[in-house]
């Protein structure tokens, strides 16, 4: 089921989140977050009443998705950067793709012209399953991150919604 985050979602959220930091390069941060610091997230996040959504099973949280301004500035309001993690024992259930699919009728809703996907360039996970719903690539910066003891990649997909 996927509904609205709430503030007693964080814990479980920050599980996730910290999993991704310390044992993946989707994304490229190496600390993991601390609650206080994943509260003042969600605050921010509420006050500029932007999308969070959680998915749940059996009354776990075992995915999270959002989306945000690309760049904070006015005349970036119709693009939104948009961020989905699952637990990862419960990846390769479609749990992803579920959260994206909702990210994208929510964007449409709200007249998101473009929503972008910033990925690590070996998450052929991500890619694919961003490819499958129509988002194209459009970039790549090379050596822009260093993690695990190596340069890494990310790229940039894009996705048209009118």
């Amino acid at each position: 089921m996927i509904r609205t985050m709430t503030m007693e979602d964080l814990e479980s959220v920050l599980e996730i989140y910290n999993d991704a930091i310390l044992n993946t390069t989707a994304l490229y941060r190496t600390d993991p977050e601390t609650l206080e610091e994943k509260q003042k997230w969600f605050l921010e996040n509420e006050k500029e009443n932007n999308p969070m959504y959680v998915y749940e099973e059996n009354k776990e949280v075992i995915g999270f998705a959002t989306f945000k301004r690309f760049y904070p500035y006015e005349g970036y309001k119709f693009s939104m950067e948009h961020s989905v993690y699952v637990s990862p024992k419960h990846q390769g259930k479609g749990i992803g793709k579920q959260l994206l699919q909702k990210l994208i009728e929510e964007a449409k809703k709200r007249k998101v012209r473009t929503l972008v996907a910033v990925i690590d360039s070996e998450n052929v996970g991500s890619i694919k399953l961003h490819e499958q719903f129509g988002f194209q690539l459009v970039g790549r910066l090379k050596h822009i991150g260093y993690k695990f003891g190596k340069w890494l990649d990310i790229v940039y997909y894009q996705l048209h919604l009118y």
